[in-house]
């Protein structure tokens, strides 16, 4: 990465410079580094985020996205379209999104879905009930997509 040094109202130099001037030529000068040279540390706009309200901190179970509750299903049949996908889990609740992944080089699906409930209740049913499931023949797990962690505790050294 190049360094550069600005010089706000440079003088002129004519050969002989007392310790005076270069001083203040010093204090003048500035040294910049990387991108766009903004001043501060991280150059990070301190903006509103959003952020998801921890209501039980710490525990374990299933995090809710910004937007509703995530299943996430495994073990899916390849040949397996959104409809067959929508139709099992309508079952349980209004699905808000889903997504199924396809492999670029085949076409069919690479085996797993995301299923988004907007209510826990409803992600709850059909995690419940579907877990263990088939569709098209093929059986299925279904998990959340986002859990917390177990409590972190400091680990003593000893």
């Amino acid at each position: 990465m190049a360094d550069f040094l600005v010089v706000d109202n440079a003088e002129v130099f004519d050969g002989e410079m007392e310790e005076e001037t270069i001083n203040r030529l010093k204090d003048k000068a500035r040294r910049r580094k990387g991108r766009g040279f903004e001043d501060g540390q991280g150059g990070r706009d301190e903006g509103d985020y959003d952020r998801i309200e921890d209501s039980e901190a710490g525990e374990p179970g299933p995090q809710r996205s910004i937007e509703g509750w995530i299943l996430f299903v495994t073990g899916i049949h390849e040949e397996a379209q959104e409809d067959d996908i929508h139709d099992k889990f309508s079952e349980y609740g209004e699905i808000k999104n889903i997504h199924l992944n396809l492999d670029r080089r085949t076409g069919f699906l690479k085996g797993y879905a995301l299923v988004e409930y907007e209510t826990y209740k409803e992600a709850l049913n059909a995690k419940e009930e579907l877990n263990k499931g088939e569709i098209l023949g093929q059986s299925i797990a279904v998990d959340w997509a986002f859990v917390k962690g177990p409590r972190k505790t400091k680990k003593s050294k000893k």
